[in-house]
């Protein structure tokens, strides 16, 4: 039986890889909707990337709805350097046909968590994590229900990316992740230390664009585009690859290893605000609430990607 999701997304290129991973395998997931953030970009060219997504899939039954158009409690940092002035840069993909839905993300949230039975909605989270924070604080009944909330956001042992200490996603709004991380609902996170062994290396890359369908040569275009800004700051021979790693932990969740434990963040600290201080060795007796990976098997990450995106147009 396939398992029912929301995508909560800010569609930067890595996130557009994740969500046509997800449409890419009906058999295993069932996409409700599809909720926008505020984040790479802002949130109406964010809603407008993430249906363009969805037409290039080919899934036109899966609606797409804006959330929060700013975090909780701060204001919004974007990340241009990195996805271009669309947030999604590379491919030229057609302005959406498919209209945006008008109920509100964060109810839409709500809703579909409480309307269907306990512990069979998993969010799957690719952005910052405003929406689920909103959602939480309008309804706090939902966090029980919730089967599983299953975001890439964060980093221990790689540190950070948008600061020395605070991976994006988390950085844009801590208070809503540590809003997350104190719900009480089950979570694995997918953090830099996982996501910086997943690179976009050209070999991967050109077997993607080599599957000859629309998909793969908008994949393509995306990542060879976003890796720019990676490949000069690293030196890598690939530049990592985000978010498509928590639907691949859906699918395949041996790909991935690591182990439950402390997971908080930093809210307060001007040097390290929006840090995730994950206590991996378990030296304080703080309530286990997260499952954090640590590692991941590339190899088997792209052959995964590769065959899905052969699925699709």
């Amino acid at each position: 039986m396939s398992r029912k999701i929301i995508i909560d997304t800010d569609p930067g290129q890595d996130d557009a890889v994740a969500i046509l991973l997800a449409l890419a395998s009906p058999e295993e997931l069932d996409v409700l909707g599809i909720v926008a953030v505020a984040g790479n970009i802002g949130l109406k060219q964010n809603a407008i990337n993430a249906r363009k997504v969805v037409e290039l899939s080919g899934r036109t039954d899966v609606p797409v709805y804006a959330g929060c158009s700013r975090p909780m409690r701060r204001t919004l940092v974007t990340a241009e350097h990195v996805h271009g002035d669309t947030g999604m840069n590379g491919p030229v993909l057609p302005d959406p046909t498919i209209p945006l839905q008008e109920q509100h993300g964060v109810d839409f949230i709500i809703a579909t968590i409480m309307n269907n039975p306990p512990k069979t909605i998993t969010l799957a989270t690719l952005g910052p994590l405003t929406n689920i924070g909103m959602a939480l604080v309008k309804e706090p009944a939902i966090a029980e229900r919730i089967q599983e909330i299953v975001l890439m956001g964060g980093a221990y042992f790689e540190v950070g990316n948008i600061t020395p200490a605070a991976e994006f996603n988390i950085y844009v709004d801590p208070e809503a992740a540590d809003l997350v991380m104190k719900c009480g609902a089950k979570i694995t996170i997918q953090p830099l230390d996982v996501t910086h062994m997943i690179q976009a290396t050209p070999a991967r890359l050109n077997a993607i664009k080599a599957l000859g369908n629309k998909s793969g040569a908008a994949v393509h275009a995306m990542l060879t585009f976003s890796e720019q800004f990676d490949l000069k700051k690293y030196g890598w021979e690939g530049a990592p690859l985000h978010d498509p790693t928590v639907i691949a932990y859906l699918l395949k969740p041996e790909l991935f290893e690591g182990r439950v434990c402390n997971v908080s963040i930093e809210t307060a600290s001007e040097l390290t605000v929006g840090m995730t201080v994950a206590d991996y060795w378990h030296v304080t007796d703080k309530p286990r609430n997260a499952l954090y990976l640590r590692s991941g098997n590339a190899e088997g990450f792209y052959a995964l990607l590769t065959e899905r995106l052969s699925r699709l147009p």
